[in-house]
């Protein structure tokens, strides 16, 4: 039987909240994307161009280093949602990190995100290049509180 994963990254506990309430509305399993170094406040100033955040978005091929053990099983997974927080219009590269760990080929990943501003921008194609042989799909942002329906609704596209 097919399963679902629901991956994320979360700098602040935001992105966390949607994701776990995600996997509860479908019945998913989740993995938490935790840094081997945390984020501060000051490495997520995005208006200090010297800041952690804005170091690393400016390198396409920073690879922030991942502290969680890696997801077993991996392969009993068909479909992946992985989220993280939108920084610089794009999913943060600890994600490329967290791709580049498997090998996901055939494996559809939908894409979500929370954002205080912008959407999804070019997230797939950015992320595409770490999932050789995957369907990478934008999905959408899911900001504030969704209701277990919406989630629902929103995951049922995709699986």
């Amino acid at each position: 039987m097919a399963k679902t994963l629901v991956a994320y990254f979360s700098a602040t506990g935001t992105t966390g909240v949607v994701a776990t309430k995600l996997a509860s509305a479908i019945g998913a399993d989740t993995y938490e994307i935790v840094p081997e170094v945390p984020y501060t406040n000051d490495d997520l100033d995005w208006r200090d161009q010297n800041s952690r955040s804005s170091i690393e978005m400016k390198d396409k091929s920073s690879r922030p280093a991942i502290g969680s053990a890696p997801v077993e099983n991996m392969h009993q997974y068909d479909t992946i949602f992985l989220a993280g927080p939108v920084w610089w219009y794009v999913l943060p590269h600890i994600l490329n990190t967290f791709l580049e760990q498997y090998d996901l080929t055939g494996k559809k990943i939908v894409l979500f995100a929370t954002s205080g501003s912008s959407g999804l921008g070019k997230s797939a194609e950015e992320l595409a290049p770490s999932a050789p042989g995957a369907e990478v799909i934008n999905g959408a942002v899911l900001n504030g509180v969704k209701s277990e329906e919406e989630l629902k609704s929103f995951a049922e596209q995709y699986i």
